[in-house]
């Protein structure tokens, strides 16, 4: 195993009856990473998910993790994985501390080591107020805190998040993103990520995109971009008949066109062209929406376009 990877997935299976969830995937995350893997529902995403975590088995292929093989060394991969599932997984009739207690003693932490590990979870995620409070009468941002505190209890060296903050609200996901990439930051944690939201995923250092259980399309956001995306120029101000002079496809959008162009090489080759028609106008690169949707066909909330 490549030192730098710390997941090593190859050619791995896994179906359901007649139903092939994974197939033939391979791919690497390395140490540290903010990793991205998006796909629609039944991509195969959470299937790939539960065998790196060992909660489901494999039918085939090879997965490394911290250089430990999955099929002889399973229980020591589980105990440097943490995850946040897209459902909250707390006992919602015990309080915070009692979840946390629980779950570290799963991990053999206990007593002092249990005390000191909850201080200083209590402090990065500010819980301190409600620890002693039920996980029922939390709000959903005060659950998400103790989820990712709750994955974290071990000091895992790799935190795969489910859709970790789905239904929260903006505010809130800005708090969840600004204590995991401190985290990240502090401790060199690999970060496995699945998300609906597009502008998570442009963050990312990497992004591996799968379809209906088969490799798509990967690369870091830049790639993916310049690979899928491609790039819009926006003129304001502009007849109609400039733009068809242009000889590009268009969107007309209120008082402006929209056109797409291959790269931002191909915009300057025709701002130079072109002088008097390019008075008042904008280069946009695409975004990771318009390269899911170029891969795949759909959009990320499912819906074939």
């Amino acid at each position: 195993m490549n030192e730098q990877n710390i997941i090593e997935i190859t050619n791995l299976s896994k179906s359901f009856k007649d139903v092939k969830a994974v197939q033939d995937i391979s791919f690497r995350v390395k140490k540290g990473e903010l990793f991205a893997f998006l796909g629609i529902n039944g991509a195969g995403k959470s299937t790939t998910i539960s065998i790196i975590s060992g909660e489901l088995q494999k039918d085939k292929g090879k997965v490394i993790i911290n250089n430990c093989d999955i099929d002889y060394d399973s229980d020591k991969i589980k105990s440097s994985i943490g995850v946040v599932y897209q459902n909250s997984v707390l006992d919602k009739q015990l309080t915070v501390y009692d979840n946390l207690k629980y779950r570290a003693a799963l991990y053999g932490i206990y007593g002092q080591d249990f005390k000191n590990r909850l201080n200083e979870l209590t402090e990065i995620f500010s819980f301190n107020d409600y620890l002693y409070r039920e996980v029922r009468k939390l709000s959903g941002g005060q659950k998400r805190r103790i989820d990712i505190a709750r994955a974290l209890i071990h000091k895992p060296s790799i935190l795969i998040l489910d859709e970790p903050t789905t239904g929260l609200d903006p505010q809130t996901r800005k708090m969840v993103w600004r204590i995991i990439n401190e985290i990240r930051k502090d401790t060199n944690m690999t970060v496995f990520l699945t998300t609906h939201y597009m502008e998570e995923a442009a963050d990312c250092d990497y992004i591996v995109i799968i379809d209906n259980g088969k490799i798509v399309g990967e690369g870091t956001t830049l790639e993916l971009k310049n690979t899928y995306a491609g790039d819009f120029i926006t003129l304001y101000n502009t007849p109609q008949e400039d733009i068809e002079k242009l000889n590009l496809p268009y969107k007309k959008i209120r008082n402006s066109y929209r056109l797409s162009i291959k790269s931002t090489v191909e915009a300057t080759n025709l701002i130079i062209k072109y002088p008097d028609i390019f008075k008042d106008y904008e280069i946009v690169k695409g975004n990771m929406d318009d390269v899911f949707l170029s891969i795949t066909g759909k959009s990320l909330g499912g819906a074939s376009e």
